[in-house]
């Protein structure tokens, strides 16, 4: 066959191969090159040098905005030691992967906690702090007594499989008592567009915390990355020299070359104008709106009618995350307004936007679903980690009161003599962050929403299809997990079943009113 039928004859089978070893931008540059380049995927490996990543990157995804070139580079990052409240803001990004230190399954008094800069009234901080976590111990290790004595242990069950069962349930009460400035840590998995617009949010927090977290992130992923291997591989290279001493330098050079993730796709990541200026407008655009209206008393789980226009949902949907009122009750307001007033709060939405910015989450309308949901922060974070939809967080506040603890089958506070106990902590609690907040210190008053325990009540929206209605009801109904969110996972389906009873039938749901067995996990 001439060279010429065989360039025009097909492949005779697909070729498929993982690729493993290419640093993540230079693995970028070369799935992107398929669109311009007939090289396969190993030649263009071998083809590229770090330093034309950078060229390739600097010409294609700055200059003429292909972002989706940031997509295909996926980088992994361990984040220690950051508060709870730091860690709910790095998680809020709809393309997210990663794993966090489970309130379930450890014990946090041996995480410590962030303390804020708060100047003199530091000690008014530790104080609450302090009474939080030995609260915390407390109420666990009565709960534990307390589930020991209602719940016998099988003969076939383990000592220690008993133990640490229970243990899991007393911790799924006491977690209540946990501050926001509790230490946690995680890792994540993201692709480089992620990492940008993570970095650029986190660095115009409020939270000093957070800003310094998104510097960290930015540098952790130009500078060059912990290499696992690096003990084994120099251990290698010295066998390979002591061999071959041309072949040991360049195993040397290979296998012990500092890898920087992605110094070119976040260098120029800054803190975010558009949100920042954005999102003081429409406070105080909410604000004026509801002129210092009481907030309305509001159910778990409020399913919102699908009949309003989609320019009250915009314009409702920009304010909710900037003021602390139900949804159901912001847009009442907004619906009363003419249909020029409602044009300028959504042209607030976009005023400040720049030429790469993304529009505000609160854009993402016109989805079947709304649920507005008030429950406990810590249940919160479980149902945080549902990408599939659109969630708008409201600040923290102690507007909303707080969560008792109470699972079906289990001793209540009250049955293990704790409810005391705990209602003290819990008050004491939301009179340090009072206190902080209305010191009249910016600093301070910012900072008060790290005393808030995770028991304190949150509010946040929630729109989605059908399919992820169904999805979170059924996964978070299950008897193997949290009372909290297993309660808003059957409010979920029971406004769904009423609006929709035709579809009940297709929930494979638990009662979450029954008692459970506390063994299952």
């Amino acid at each position: 066959m001439s060279d010429e039928k065989k360039a025009l004859s097909p492949s005779a089978e697909t070729d498929v191969y993982a690729i493993h070893g290419a640093d993540p931008e230079v693995l970028a540059y070369a799935m992107a090159k398929y669109s311009r380049s007939a090289l396969s995927m190993k030649e263009s490996l071998v083809e590229i040098s770090a330093q034309r990543a950078e060229q390739f990157l600097n010409t294609f995804y700055f200059q003429y905005g292909h972002r989706s070139i940031a997509d295909l580079a996926h980088i992994p990052f361990a984040i220690e030691r950051l508060s709870l409240l730091a860690a709910i803001d790095l998680v809020d990004e709809q393309r997210w992967d990663g794993q966090e230190r489970s309130t379930r399954y450890q014990d946090f008094r041996r995480s410590g906690w962030y303390t804020p800069e708060l100047g003199a009234k530091t000690p008014v901080f530790t104080a609450a702090i302090e009474a939080m976590f030995k609260a915390y111990q407390q109420v666990g290790a009565g709960m534990l007594d307390a589930l020991k004595i209602a719940i016998a242990r099988p003969e076939e069950m383990k000592p220690e499989a008993y133990e640490r069962t229970l243990k899991a349930r007393a911790f799924d009460v006491a977690r209540y008592l946990l501050p926001l400035a509790t230490n946690t840590s995680l890792g994540q998995i993201v692709n480089a567009r992620t990492l940008e617009t993570q970095v650029s949010r986190l660095l115009t927090s409020p939270f000093a915390e957070i800003r310094q977290i998104g510097e960290k992130l930015r540098r952790a992923a130009t500078e060059p990355a912990w290499n696992v291997y690096h003990a084994d591989a120099q251990v290698l290279c010295e066998e390979i020299g002591s061999v071959d001493g041309n072949c040991g330098h360049r195993a040397t050079e290979m296998l012990m070359r500092p890898v920087k993730t992605a110094p070119t796709l976040v260098k120029y990541a800054t803190p975010n104008a558009y949100l920042e200026e954005s999102r003081k407008e429409l406070a105080a655009a909410a604000a004026a709106l509801m002129k210092g209206q009481a907030i309305h008393p509001a159910p778990v789980v409020d399913l919102l009618d699908d009949s309003e226009p989609l320019e009250v949902e915009l314009a409702t949907s920009l304010l909710y995350p900037n003021c602390h009122y139900s949804y159901r009750q912001l847009r009442s307001n907004v619906a009363a307004l003419t249909a020029s007033r409602r044009d300028e709060l959504i042209a607030l939405g976009t005023k400040h936007r720049g030429k790469h910015d993304e529009l505000l989450r609160a854009f993402s309308a016109g989805r079947g679903f709304h649920f507005d949901i008030l429950m406990d922060i810590g249940g919160f974070r479980d149902m945080h980690r549902h990408r599939r939809c659109v969630q708008l967080l409201q600040p923290f506040t102690d507007a909303h009161g707080y969560e008792e603890p109470i699972c079906p089958g289990q001793p209540t506070l009250a049955e293990a003599n704790l409810a005391e106990e705990y209602k003290s902590a819990m008050d004491a609690a939301l009179d340090a962050y009072r206190a902080l907040r209305d010191s009249g210190i910016d600093e301070a008053a910012q900072s008060a929403q790290y005393c808030l325990p995770l028991g304190t009540r949150c509010r946040a929206m929630f729109k989605m299809d059908f399919a992820e209605a169904l999805y979170i009801s059924e996964l978070r109904s299950g008897v193997a997990g949290h009372f909290s969110y297993r309660r808003v996972a059957w409010e979920m389906y029971k406004a769904v079943a009423e609006r929709h009873p035709a579809l009940a039938s297709q929930f494979r749901i638990e009662d979450v009113n029954e008692p459970v067995d506390l063994l299952r996990r």
